[in-house]
C-alpha cells in the first residue's frame, strides 16, 4: 500500500502546500481552494477574497475557518545592479532567511533567486562576526542583470519560498504547512460531512498573516452561531523547546484551544471547549490541550464579530511554523478532520 493510499489527505496537501499564496496575494491558492471546494458544496467568494463553502440549510450555523494565506515576502526596491529588496509579509524570522531559494511573481512569470548576504569570510571583525543578520540587510540574487531584472520585476511583486514536499511517512515535509494543513483539514470535513443539521459554511480565509482581517469580514457577513479556526499550533518535541513553552508534539493528536497568546489572542467559549473535548473523549481520537502565549488565529477576531459568536478551535501541531518549511503529521489531521465533524453532529448539546 503506498503511503498516497494510507492517507489520501497526502496528495491534497502536497497540492495545496506547493501552491503560492502570500498574504495579499492569494490568487492561485484561491483557484485551487475554490476548484476543490465546489466539489462538496455551494461556493462563493466574498468581496474580501474570502473561499465560502455552504453545505446545508437552516439553524444552527456553523463557520469552519481555515486561512488559506501563507507567509512570504514583497518587493521593496531594485539597486542599480539588480539586486532586489524586499520587505516580509506575515511575519518572518529573519534567521531562517540567508540563502533560502524563493521565487517572485511577477506578471512576465516566476523567477527564481537566492537570498543573499554577506559571507562570514569578509566579515571584519569579531563584533560584525557576532551581530545578528537582519531582513534590512538580505537581497535576492536572481542571477541577471539589472536591466533583466528591471524589466521583469516591478515593486509590489510577491515572494514566496521554494516549495519541496518530502513524505516521511506518517510525517510530511513541506512548505506553508501554516496553514495548508488546516486548509487540506477544511476540504475533508466537507467533503465527508452528512446527515447533520444546519448551515455549515467552509470558509477559506485571505490575509490572517496581516491581521486576522478575511476572518472579521466573513464572520460579518455569515453571522454563525458557532465557529470553529482550523489553523496549526507549534509542535515543541524538538531539542530547544521545552514543554514548559509548548507541550504540542507530533502524532499524539489534534490540538484542542484552551487559550491563545495569554487571553490577547481567542478566550474559547466555554461550552465550545467543553464539547470538543467531549468529543474527542467519546470518539476515542486522541487529543491534546494548547495554551498559548503568542500567537493568534482567525477565532481570536470571528469570537467578537457583531454580537459575538461562540468559538473554539483545533489546531493540526506543525514543527518550524513562520519558517520557509515546516513538519506535520497527516494522523494528527486525519483527527482533527473527525473531531471537527463529530463537533458538528453534536452542536446541538449546547444551549
Amino acid at each position: 500500500m503506498s503511503a498516497f493510499q494510507k492517507y489520501p489527505m497526502k496528495e491534497l496537501l502536497e497540492k495545496l502546500s506547493n501552491a503560492t499564496g502570500v498574504s495579499g496575494c492569494e490568487d492561485e491558492i484561491r483557484v485551487l481552494m475554490t476548484k476543490e471546494l465546489k466539489k462538496y458544496g455551494e461556493v462563493v467568494i466574498d468581496k474580501f477574497g474570502n473561499v465560502v463553502c455552504t453545505k446545508g440549510s437552516g439553524s444552527p450555523k456553523i463557520m469552519l475557518a481555515a486561512h488559506m494565506d501563507e507567509i512570504g515576502m514583497m518587493v521593496k526596491y531594485i539597486d542599480d545592479k539588480g539586486f532586489i529588496k524586499f520587505i516580509d509579509m506575515g511575519g518572518i524570522d529573519d534567521d531562517t532567511l540567508p540563502a533560502r531559494e524563493v521565487k517572485i511573481l511577477t506578471e512576465k512569470g516566476q523567477l527564481e533567486g537566492i537570498i543573499g548576504f554577506k559571507p562570514p569570510h569578509l566579515k571584519r571583525d569579531s563584533d560584525e562576526k557576532q551581530k545578528k543578520l537582519k531582513l534590512e540587510d538580505m537581497y535576492i540574487d536572481t542571477g541577471l542583470d539589472a536591466k533583466e531584472v528591471k524589466e521583469r520585476v516591478q515593486i509590489g511583486d510577491p515572494i514566496v519560498f521554494e516549495p519541496r514536499f518530502i513524505d516521511v511517512g506518517d510525517n510530511v515535509m513541506g512548505k506553508a504547512f501554516d496553514n495548508r494543513a488546516g486548509c487540506t483539514v477544511l476540504i475533508e470535513v466537507m467533503k465527508r460531512l452528512k446527515d447533520f443539521k444546519g448551515t455549515v459554511y467552509g470558509v477559506a480565509t485571505v490575509q490572517e498573516e496581516l491581521g486576522l482581517k478575511g476572518a472579521r469580514t466573513a464572520a460579518f457577513k455569515l453571522e454563525p452561531d458557532f465557529a470553529i479556526a482550523l489553523d496549526t499550533g507549534i509542535a515543541g518535541d524538538t531539542p530547544d523547546i521545552t514543554e514548559g513553552e509548548t507541550a504540542l508534539k507530533l502524532g499524539k493528536g489534534p490540538a484542542i484551544t484552551v487559550i491563545e497568546a495569554s487571553g490577547r489572542g481567542m478566550v474559547p467559549t466555554p461550552s465550545v471547549k467543553k464539547l470538543l473535548i467531549t468529543c474527542a473523549r467519546d470518539a476515542k481520537i486522541p487529543y491534546q490541550l494548547e495554551a498559548t502565549k503568542g500567537g493568534m488565529t482567525d477565532g481570536a477576531i470571528i469570537y467578537m464579530a457583531n454580537e459575538g459568536i461562540q468559538t473554539g478551535g483545533i489546531s493540526i501541531p506543525t514543527r518550524y511554523i513562520h519558517s520557509p518549511s515546516g513538519i506535520t503529521n497527516v494522523k494528527d489531521m486525519e483527527g482533527a478532520v473527525k473531531l471537527t465533524i463529530e463537533f458538528i453532529k453534536r452542536v446541538g448539546e449546547i444551549k
